[in-house]
């Protein structure tokens, strides 16, 4: 499938009436409009900026308050995300504090979908819960109507992410913005997995969406970041207090250059990651050490359709049971050549990781278990290899289990 589809070009300005690879490249930034024409956006490292008086400060005064390098980035983002405002962050997890902090007080309550990344959980329970007094709710991904119940009254978010990390199911996104227009809550949605160039939740309705900008955005795995993208005009405001004041914590100028830099290749890069994960996906399925295989592009998972149907393509992160029990799991990936044994995703390398040992250690075991996290499940997120190479891999590692 590919990142373009009908109905891309709405009228919301010149930037969005281009294609999304135009944009990823050029949205954002005039190389005529300041300094030297440079072809690339420079790196202003800047920590302050001078201004000619004392009651005229320039366009720009500290860095923590605006960066121009920062503000291409984000105008880059917004346009790409269908938004209008954008606010990047130190990380993931800063975007992920950010949003809720703008939009939670204490003695609020939220929902959080039950397979969220094990970051976002420890967030809700340890922080959010736990210190601030928020009372948060945990619900079903893959059944609006189990969403929807858990809204009550005084629900002032509601937390979704699609795909999930690291089942990969789905949260059928427009159904569930929909019925909640009318309420107060804010809708938000981690689509870190999907990347904007195969799903957009802000033109499915959702009033947020927040990314890690460290996996499919930046795409070379040496710069961390998040972002969080909206259309919603009173969001903004809290977002941007919370960037220069309440955490404090923007994205650093390199790092908006090393994400800038990975947009310029994210169409080609994503195309390249689905049909790899595609390629695994389908080899796993076919293989006797593999007992299950979770990736939307595959028929038999149980939401394909609705993956169909909001998404334009599957993404490149496969996870997979091992039929063995854990020490034969770790065996598995640590056989493994072509891929890394690392935590992460969306860089141009393959990694593989043992979920419960590595990304997801630091949850408890219940609750790993309650979100379906077994002691046989492996989490692969597939680079731009060769996929012979990859497939050939992961033979000859599974293999003895098959024997």
């Amino acid at each position: 499938m590919s990142g373009e589809y009908e109905g891309r070009g709405e009228d919301r300005g010149d930037e969005h009436r281009t294609g999304f690879g135009t944009r990823a490249i050029r949205a954002g930034y005039d190389p005529t409009e300041r300094g030297y024409g440079d072809a690339t956006v420079p790196i202003h490292l800047a920590a302050t900026f001078e201004r000619e008086r004392v009651d005229q400060p320039g366009s720009y005064t500290y860095d923590r308050n605006g960066n121009p390098t920062r503000d291409v980035l984000e105008r880059r983002l917004a346009s790409l995300c269908g938004g209008t405002h954008a606010r990047t962050f130190a990380s993931g997890t800063t975007a992920m504090a950010a949003t809720a902090l703008a939009t939670l007080n204490p003695g609020d309550h939220a929902v959080l979908v039950r397979g969220a990344y094990g970051g976002t959980k420890i967030l809700f329970d340890e922080f959010l819960d736990d210190q601030l007094g928020v009372d948060v709710t945990y619900a079903d991904e893959t059944d609006p109507e189990d969403i929807l119940d858990a809204v009550r009254e005084d629900t002032r978010l509601v937390w979704l992410e699609s795909p999930t990390n690291p089942l990969l199911r789905l949260c059928d996104l427009g159904t569930i913005a929909e019925r909640l227009s009318s309420h107060p809550a804010t809708v938000v949605a981690d689509n870190t997995f999907a990347s904007p160039y195969f799903q957009r939740p802000l033109e499915l309705g959702v009033d947020a969406v927040v990314h890690s900008a460290t996996k499919f955005l930046n795409g070379h795995s040496d710069a961390m970041g998040g972002v969080v993208v909206t259309n919603d005009g009173a969001l903004e405001p809290a977002l941007s207090f919370m960037q220069v004041h309440g955490v404090g914590a923007p994205l650093s100028p390199f790092d908006c250059y090393l994400v800038l830099r990975g947009l310029k290749t994210l169409p080609a890069r994503m195309d390249r990651h689905e049909a790899n994960a595609q390629r695994v996906a389908e080899f796993l399925a076919d293989h006797d050490a593999v007992r299950t295989v979770n990736y939307p592009g595959l028929e038999t998972h149980p939401q394909h359709d609705l993956a169909r149907q909001q998404m334009t393509g599957y993404g490149g992160v496969v996870s997979f049971e091992v039929d063995g029990d854990i020490a034969e799991t770790r065996a598995v990936v640590e056989a493994l050549e072509c891929f890394s044994l690392a935590v992460s995703l969306g860089g141009a390398e393959s990694l593989v990781e043992h979920t419960a040992s590595m990304s997801a250690g630091y949850v408890p075991e219940a609750q790993r278990r309650a979100s379906g996290i077994s002691d046989s499940l492996v989490r692969a997120p597939v680079g731009l290899e060769d996929p012979d190479d990859l497939l050939s891999d992961l033979d000859r590692a599974l293999s003895p289990l098959a024997e």
